[in-house]
């Protein structure tokens, strides 16, 4: 009987404990209005930084979650084969499908060339760049328009000699944390 008014005492102690704890805590928790934005403005700005960076080093991929064409109609695709890619000065443009057909291997086609004409724009106050190149490749020359925001979602645009425009939806990573799959050359 002693044990039992004992454990039933340390279960009180115990859950009043916790309940301190927790009401504590989420007093602790709860961050105003203006702290929110604050926090949310760092880490748009660090990672603003860190596009930077990229972009300085000409090291970074737009891996595209979405495809559309010149008169707005988006398809959702696979971001792993569908990607922008620019390693110094050179580039890779490809598109890809779940298909095994195409001039690529992989449904789609494959532009691998030199990067020419860079230039880098940084916009402070929307903490946004943007980037305008050509990229020469052996199965033609395309004009690269991209605007990329702080949260790392990228658009790019690219148009070629030809009519039409396609334009890459998605965002930017780093060269070494892709997943990207690379088929072969298109000729």
């Amino acid at each position: 009987m002693k044990t039992s008014i004992l454990n039933f005492k340390k279960m009180f102690l115990a859950i009043g404990l916790f309940s301190i704890s927790v009401y504590s805590n989420s007093q602790d928790g709860k961050l105003s209005r203006e702290e929110k934005k604050e926090a949310k403005r760092d880490k748009d700005f660090y990672s603003f930084q860190v596009i930077d960076s990229m972009l300085l080093n000409k090291r970074f991929i737009l891996e595209a979650d979405y495809l559309e064409n010149q008169y707005g109609n988006r398809s959702p695709v696979m971001s792993n084969v569908n990607f922008i890619l620019v390693d110094s000065l050179r580039a890779v443009l490809q598109t890809g499908s779940n298909s095994l057909y195409g001039s690529n291997g992989l449904g789609g086609a494959t532009a691998e060339g030199t990067v020419s004409g860079l230039k880098i724009t940084k916009n402070l106050k929307n903490l946004s760049f943007s980037l305008w190149f050509t990229i020469t490749s052996q199965i033609g020359i395309y004009d690269v328009s991209m605007t990329i925001n702080a949260d790392t979602h990228a658009r790019a645009t690219i148009s070629g000699l030809t009519a039409g425009k396609l334009i890459y939806v998605g965002r930017v990573v780093e060269i070494n944390n892709s997943g990207i799959f690379k088929g072969t050359n298109s000729i």
